[in-house]
């Protein structure tokens, strides 16, 4: 993706980045990177600077994915989104789970929620090799512990 569609990105969708989102790095700071970058003059004093460049915090990466058009982007935009889902009904999950007055219904909830804590961790980590997690909730009168064993992907 070139810098000059990105910097279009961000100056076309101001709603979308807000303060804490990117960074606009000062020229100390841009000739600090520079000098480290074997392939590019020191300082940059070889090249004219129209546009201090931008540095995204995480935040700030996720929003750009969501307006850029790359096949990366989208798959990107697509895990938050379902990342999102699944934090969403893990949290709706664990608020039930209180009210359910039958212990089997109890257990089923805390199996379901560790299964979506577990499939999240999975896809952020990717891969969970002979690791053993155990999921231990504690809410005043319920305590509920699950434990989930992931063995290494046959490929």
């Amino acid at each position: 993706m070139e810098t000059k569609k990105v910097n279009e990105a961000v100056k076309n969708n101001p709603e979308k980045f807000p303060a804490g989102y990117f960074i606009t790095l000062e020229l100390d700071e841009l000739d600090s990177s520079r000098s480290k970058i074997s392939t590019l003059n020191e300082s940059g004093r070889g090249h004219n600077i129209k546009y201090l460049p931008k540095a995204f915090t995480e935040k700030g990466l996720y929003m750009l994915a969501t307006i850029l058009k790359s096949p990366n982007a989208t798959q990107t935009t697509i895990a938050i989104v379902e990342t999102f889902a699944k934090l969403r009904e893990f949290s709706d999950i664990i608020t039930s789970i209180p009210n359910v007055r039958d212990e089997a219904a109890q257990e089923s909830l805390m199996i379901r929620g560790s299964e979506i804590f577990s499939e999240i961790i999975d896809e952020t980590i990717m891969e969970i090799v002979g690791n053993e997690t155990s999921f231990e909730l504690n809410m005043g009168a319920v305590k509920m512990k699950h434990t989930i064993k992931r063995e290494k992907r046959k490929v």
